[in-house]
């Protein structure tokens, strides 16, 4: 029987490798329209896709990796693979990032020293809409599926899609600045694609500070950890709850707290009590994991 962690595992892995071969295909126009149309703005775009498809691939892996049982070497599960894939991948868009803004500066430092700059060929903005219309399409489906099975792994593969669009948005603005101010305006692109670098090192920032909150196991949120109370709180026998809390284990949450029960009741009563509430959770619609139940006492 395949667990709801595998399903959505499985269904991570489907939309990344249909933006992967998408992926693919764009690339390669980009980096020929921009040789053949003389757009260094073109060409960069193409090769920071490229860089996407390495990132994908390993986003797919994590997922698959991620949605292993735990085992003996691993009696939490494997879901910080997704983390850790979420957190590489973040660091590689900020390398697309840079790599781009490198070359538009020499490009820029050679054309200021008198290097000879073609302006691109118009027909480039044709190939720039088509990648902005599909590399959005992209990004909204992805970030949409990333939301629902809660894998900031997808999420940051949707964002390498989203950091594609901005940058051939800034091509298309540099390009279209180059064609319309003719002799003069020919660096435009180069301009414009710096200017996307800043953006794509905003993105990248947002998903490392997403990805190492995972890593470091930070809170999930408060509306999570009031769900998980007033469930347990609705378990008859248990008085109060307190000292919820959840870390994020790749598709899934990790929770443990403690339950106050009647101090005269016997061990035996108070871990029944205990596995109802963890029965409740378990099946709740928290993507919970595991739980752990602390039982104490009521006081005097």
């Amino acid at each position: 029987m395949i667990s709801d962690i595998q399903r959505k595992s499985a269904e991570g892995q489907k939309v990344i490798l249909t933006g992967l071969l998408l992926n693919l295909l764009l690339s390669i126009g980009k980096i020929a329209g921009g040789i053949l149309g003389r757009s260094n703005a073109l060409v960069a775009d193409g090769i920071e896709s490229l860089l996407d498809l390495f990132s994908s691939l390993l986003m797919w892996a994590a997922l698959k990796y991620a949605a292993k049982p735990p085992d003996e070497d691993h009696p939490y599960g494997h879901g910080k693979a997704e983390s850790l894939s979420s957190l590489i991948g973040s660091l590689v868009l900020a390398v697309a990032g840079a790599l781009i803004a490198h070359n538009s500066i020499i490009q820029l430092i050679a054309a200021a020293h008198g290097a000879p700059v073609h302006l691109p060929s118009p027909w480039t903005l044709l190939i720039l809409i088509g990648v902005i219309a599909l590399k959005e399409t992209l990004y909204q489906f992805m970030a949409r599926r990333a939301r629902k099975i809660g894998s900031n792994a997808l999420l940051a593969d949707a964002w390498h899609h989203r950091s594609d669009a901005v940058t051939s948005i800034a091509a298309f603005i540099g390009i279209s600045i180059s064609l319309l101010g003719g002799h003069g305006y020919e660096v435009a692109d180069d301009w414009a694609a710096i200017f996307a670098c800043v953006v794509i090192f905003y993105s990248s920032y947002n998903m490392l500070k997403l990805s190492l909150g995972d890593v470091m196991d930070a809170r999930v949120s408060p509306d999570a950890e009031k769900k998980v109370m007033n469930i347990t709180c609705a378990v008859p026998g248990v008085i109060s709850a307190e000292k919820c809390r959840i870390r994020k284990s790749g598709l899934s949450y990790i929770a443990d707290l403690h339950i106050r029960v009647g101090g005269d009741i016997s061990v035996r009563e108070g871990h029944a009590i205990s596995h109802q509430v963890k029965d409740k959770l378990m099946t709740s619609e928290l993507p919970l994991e595991d739980v752990t139940v602390h039982v104490e006492p009521e006081e005097g």
